[in-house]
């Protein structure tokens, strides 16, 4: 079950959640009011349907993959703050030339997150058709199945090096290398 977080963050969480995803007190005190605000039956924890209510989450084509973000490391399928602010880690921006950065937010693991955003049954490999899926959450109809299926099929032939008909973690990484994860896989935390 979640831990009960409806009292007042002690100064050694803070300081603990701090050094462990790199933000600062002020900023987790504001995190924890969205999270207490978030959890509008004060249980202690956030549920699947407490993030859906999230607007921003409703609108998004990807909205259920960043929710099973969320809850997918919980046995029951209950979010408590600290496992929250874990995820939101992930988010946070790195200052160039700072030593701003934590485990959670090395490109690696921004990269780590995108990748389960694809790898829909969590087996390490992106196939085809999970790939066809997610685009298809992401353009809806926009896009005829036909299109869908030929950008899967040439995603598929230029990102899987070793041609095994899937795309691994290190296949995805290699792809996207080039891409400053760190800038566009960023949320603007308030301090």
């Amino acid at each position: 079950m979640g831990v009960n977080y409806s009292r007042a963050l002690r100064e050694d969480e803070i300081a603990e959640m701090a050094t462990d995803t790199g933000f600062s007190a002020r900023q987790i005190t504001r995190l924890y009011s969205r999270y207490s605000t978030l959890d509008k039956a004060n249980k202690g924890y956030l549920t699947r349907e407490d993030f859906e209510h999230i607007p921003e989450l409703a609108i998004n084509p990807l909205g259920d993959r960043i929710i099973e973000a969320f809850v997918e490391g919980s046995q029951d399928q209950q979010v408590n703050f600290r496992q929250f602010v874990s995820v939101l880690a992930r988010f946070r921006p790195v200052k160039k030339g700072t030593s701003n950065q934590s485990a959670l937010n090395t490109k690696e693991e921004k990269l780590k997150f995108a990748f389960n955003m694809y790898d829909l049954d969590r087996d390490g490999k992106i196939s085809a058709q999970e790939l066809t899926e997610v685009l298809k959450m992401m353009v809806g109809s926009n896009v005829s199945p036909e299109q869908l299926q030929s950008i899967a099929t040439c995603t598929m032939q230029e990102v899987d090096c070793d041609r095994d008909g899937s795309i691994s973690f290190d296949d995805f990484y290699q792809a996207m290398k080039s891409i400053k994860i760190e800038e566009k896989m960023s949320i603007r935390f308030l301090s």
